[in-house]
């Protein structure tokens, strides 16, 4: 069986495995090595090598470098990541983060649970975003673990909020805050649209060619952007007050009381208050100190996940790229 490697020369190690005969089954068996991988072609040290190259490299990459067909390599590196997730041990989250990627074209969604105290995903899985998938979550979570869960981050999907209020009803459900601001910049940005049909050729100069310009963060644009900005706020006043309501419910997160935070929205609300009125609870429970999650935890894991589906292009096996998500957050071994 093929060992790790010394320099550029490979490594094989002969090594003589009884056959017994089992008094009892009256059945031929095989011993069984410790040091083995589950091909008895290969060391459990030479697989857990090739697991680690995997994880900076793509597969053919890894087979190239070893001489290796792609399958084998594959195959070792799936075991590692077993093996990793078995050394994670079975979770028991108190704060999770709920979140949906698109695995194809065509609306082909996977659901992704987080541990956010570990931060590192827990859960991938589903055949869809819908509630009945959210449900398979929880039960495989089981009853008592679902029932200890205090916090759960989620975007506004409806399916998500249903299936979490029934299975964990202890959880306080936290709308993520970078969700809610998307659906203001949509708002903002139809109202950039109606403006640029409404108004007259001689305006449109002004608002052709700024979408990113209003969208983005103040803090965040070049001195020629924030000039773009000013002199497009300048020259059209409904743009600047939907721009305005936008930026100040940023305001909003500052907030550390639910009380204080009301009184703000109820002054804000006339402009966008239907969207955030019937999420309202999911919105306040960010006032709450015991709240303060991570929520950039789960955007920046399906950043990873992106790339992994990248770099495995073309590869169509579920369990390898469940095995690949679960284990991205996790230490080398």
């Amino acid at each position: 069986m093929r060992d790790l490697s010394c320099g550029d020369r490979a490594i094989y190690l002969d090594v003589e495995i009884r056959r017994v005969a089992c008094r009892r089954c009256h059945a031929v068996k095989q011993e069984r090595l410790d040091f083995l991988a589950d091909s008895p072609f290969y060391t459990k040290r030479f697989a857990f090598f090739v697991g680690r190259r995997c994880r900076a490299s793509t597969i053919q990459d890894v087979a190239r470098e070893t001489h290796l067909n792609w399958k084998t390599i594959k195959a070792l590196e799936m075991q590692y990541l077993r093996e990793q997730l078995r050394r994670a041990g079975r979770p028991g989250p108190r704060a999770i983060g709920i979140d949906e990627i698109s695995i194809r074209k065509g609306h082909t969604y996977r659901i992704v649970v987080s541990d956010l105290v570990r931060r590192r995903p827990i859960w991938f899985g589903g055949t869809d975003r819908s509630e009945a998938s959210m449900d398979q979550f929880f039960t495989w979570l089981g009853p008592p673990k679902s029932g200890r869960i205090q916090l759960a981050v989620m975007d506004m999907w409806k399916a998500f909020g249903t299936s979490t209020r029934r299975n964990a009803p202890g959880a306080k459900i936290l709308f993520d805050k970078f969700h809610v601001m998307r659906h203001l910049g949509v708002a903002l940005d139809a109202a950039r649209k109606r403006e640029y049909a409404r108004v007259t050729e001689k305006d449109r100069r002004f608002i052709k060619g700024q979408k990113y310009t209003l969208l983005a963060h103040r803090e965040h644009l070049t001195l020629e952007g924030r000039q773009a900005l000013k002199l497009l706020l300048t020259a059209n006043k409904r743009l600047h007050t939907a721009y305005v309501l936008k930026e100040s419910f940023g305001q909003r997160w500052d907030y550390q009381r639910e009380g204080w935070a009301r009184r703000f929205f109820d002054q804000w609300r006339e402009a966008f208050a239907a969207m955030i009125e019937r999420h309202w609870d999911g919105i306040a429970a960010y006032c709450a100190p015991e709240n303060k999650a991570s929520l950039g935890f789960v955007e920046g894991l399906n950043n990873k996940i992106r790339v992994l589906q990248r770099r495995a292009y073309g590869l169509r096996d579920p369990e390898y790229l469940r095995l690949k998500v679960l284990t991205c957050m996790l230490p080398e071994i």
